[in-house]
């Protein structure tokens, strides 16, 4: 529903949320269908007991989005030649520092081709973390997921918004150390509090 509500991809789809509150406000209503939104969800990544594997899971989620968006690189002037490369290096063996740049890059690209800053989604951020600390490659998850989530959240000057979504608190001395503008919104919590009827923790990056 949040990315059907923000994303270009569903421009002119009032049809979608008349009627709902949402809807009543002018100034939300002009949001619709007006940002490039990036939009994974790492639920399925799970079932595997070593890093490597679940590095490659993550890694192809990744180049989904890339897939989904590859007609960027038909854009006239949009991207140099290593800018290219670097695109078509996005894969689910990609080296370490492409995969932990590849979101940024990404969000850049949308924001020099649609003109606007894109939103970023990310359901189940946890399961990854569950998964690494029950098969016991906690410290490697760490790392990839701290790595990558610098230069997406933090780091990211191409990011309007982000959104992440989630069941585990995550500690300030893990992923999320160096996370300073993240505001955390759980079930007990008043903010958004009509919407979390069905639990869990969200991790939104605003500007408030």
């Amino acid at each position: 529903m949040t990315e059907q509500f923000f994303s270009v991809d569903y421009a002119g789809r009032s049809d979608l949320f008349e009627g709902m509150k949402i809807w009543r406000e002018e100034k939300y209503r002009n949001m619709q269908g007006r940002f490039p939104v990036i939009s994974l969800s790492f639920a399925g990544v799970k079932g595997t007991n070593n890093f490597v594997e679940m590095r490659r899971m993550m890694c192809r989620l990744i180049y989904e989005q890339y897939d989904k968006y590859d007609f960027l690189l038909d854009a006239d002037g949009l991207m140099n030649e290593k800018e290219k490369g670097l695109f078509n290096a996005v894969s689910r063996d990609m080296d370490e520092d492409i995969a932990a740049m590849s979101l940024n890059m990404l969000s850049k690209l949308l924001m020099k081709y649609y003109g606007r800053k894109v939103i970023i989604l990310l359901d189940e951020y946890d399961t990854p973390m569950q998964e690494a600390y029950v098969n016991g490659y906690w410290d490697e998850i760490v790392s990839f997921l701290g790595n990558l989530f610098h230069s997406t959240f933090k780091t990211n000057a191409f990011l309007d918004k982000a959104l992440m979504t989630g069941i585990t608190r995550g500690s300030k001395e893990s992923i999320f150390s160096d996370l300073n503008n993240l505001v955390v919104v759980t079930a007990t919590s008043n903010k958004y509090m009509e919407d979390l009827l069905g639990g869990g923790i969200l991790y939104t990056r605003i500007d408030e």
